[in-house]
């Protein structure tokens, strides 16, 4: 089984390479975010027809998530107890057998700003929403775009980031708490190379000198994590014309 998470940074501009990387890529399970659009504009005949189903939770503008997956989705959740929210940043629903959590973290701007206050207190709910979905399912994947860090190895340049939005303790304290219901970094269970990052900023030729962060996660619990068997960043994405700044991130599991 093969799940991955993009953020695409507008759905509307990327449609056409998301299409060619389920093509090439054929995971079982997509999550996006950024898709930027409202639920009637998104496009999920063109998923229907590259044999997907499709949720989506979107706004016009910003925001917005959804899971694409072979086998059609149950108990779908889009504003548990505790987190209504205007703003579309969570998608769950049971996908053959997994709960899949789909996360877009709210960025937080800047450190000590009121949206920052509300990156943690958001985190702090989720966590709280998490430990429930952890106590009713054994086999639970959360993935999406955690605007976090977790540790310095995934910074280009940890002293140039130091205390910074993005790799600031508290937001790694609140990551790691969510990690601390059980949930696994599938990333990190495999030797991976130095300098794999999922996101490079536009400006100042990012990708190209590979400044980046790992903020794309795959977080598995254990029953699920001790079944990965391979996980990874595909960088192709960002390569093209008209890229997102985030790349796809992929793991894959035995059934």
């Amino acid at each position: 089984m093969r799940i991955a998470t993009w953020n695409v940074n507008s759905l509307k501009v990327r449609l056409p390479q998301v299409l060619d990387w389920l093509g090439e890529q054929q995971p079982d399970i997509l999550a996006l975010q950024e898709t930027k659009m409202k639920d009637e504009a998104f496009p999920a005949g063109v998923f229907r027809e590259m044999g997907y189903h499709a949720l989506h939770s979107g706004q016009p503008t910003y925001n917005g998530v959804a899971l694409l997956s072979r086998e059609a989705p149950l108990d779908a959740v889009t504003d548990p107890p505790g987190l209504e929210c205007t703003q579309r940043r969570l998608l769950a629903a049971s996908i053959h057998g997994v709960r899949v959590v789909n996360l877009y973290v709210v960025n937080g701007a800047e450190v000590g700003s009121e949206k920052y206050a509300f990156k943690l207190d958001w985190l702090r709910r989720v966590r709280d929403f998490l430990e429930a979905e952890r106590e009713r399912h054994d086999s639970l994947v959360v993935l999406g775009d955690f605007n976090i860090a977790p540790e310095d190895r995934d910074v280009h340049d940890p002293e140039a980031w130091h205390e910074r939005i993005l790799c600031s303790t508290p937001e790694r304290q609140a990551l790691k708490a969510i990690q601390d219901l059980g949930l696994s970094d599938v990333f990190r269970r495999f030797q991976q190379p130095e300098g794999q990052y999922s996101w490079w900023d536009y400006r100042a030729a990012g990708f190209r000198r590979n400044r980046g962060l790992r903020i794309d996660l795959i977080l598995a619990s254990e029953p699920l994590a001790t079944r990965c068997t391979r996980a990874w960043i595909d960088v192709a994405p960002r390569r093209l014309e008209r890229p997102s700044d985030h790349a796809p991130v992929v793991a894959e599991f035995q059934e």
